[in-house]
């Protein structure tokens, strides 16, 4: 059973939003995940690349040294599937233009409608995913 923790919500989604809005001001870019570690070894600008990636590497494990404690992430599945599911994760992204966190939260706070129709595709396949998965095949 999961507790609900809405307060640790806020705060999390409340410095997602700080850093995406700070990410657009210093650097004018969109604080989406696969743009910038897609491009993390092959642009010019490295640096804050590395540094975004870096602290999203670094943040549970100071969290943890404070005292948080972090769940145990479960594979339910083979290794094959889980990459077989991050490589068509990978391809959406590209077709896409773009992931979760680029069109959700940049893009729609942006009110691109793009970005609005991408969140709305993420949402009705992920819905029909795990209806299928819990109640259809894997039920």
């Amino acid at each position: 059973m999961h507790h609900l923790t809405p307060w640790a919500g806020l705060l999390g989604g409340a410095l997602i939003g700080l850093a995406s809005v700070l990410l657009m001001l210093f650097n004018g870019r969109i604080a989406g995940i696969s743009g910038i570690f897609g491009d993390l070894l092959t642009a010019r600008n490295r640096g804050w690349r590395l540094a975004f990636v870096a602290g999203l590497l670094a943040a549970p494990l100071l969290a943890a040294l404070g005292g948080a404690t972090l769940p145990v992430p479960t594979m339910p599945a083979s290794f094959t599937l889980i990459a077989i599911a991050g490589l068509l994760v990978g391809i959406g992204t590209r077709l896409g233009g773009g992931c979760t966190s680029g069109h959700g939260v940049c893009g729609n706070a942006r009110l691109s409608a793009r970005s609005i129709a991408a969140t709305v595709t993420f949402m009705v396949v992920a819905i029909v995913t795990v209806a299928v998965v819990r109640h259809g095949i894997g039920g």
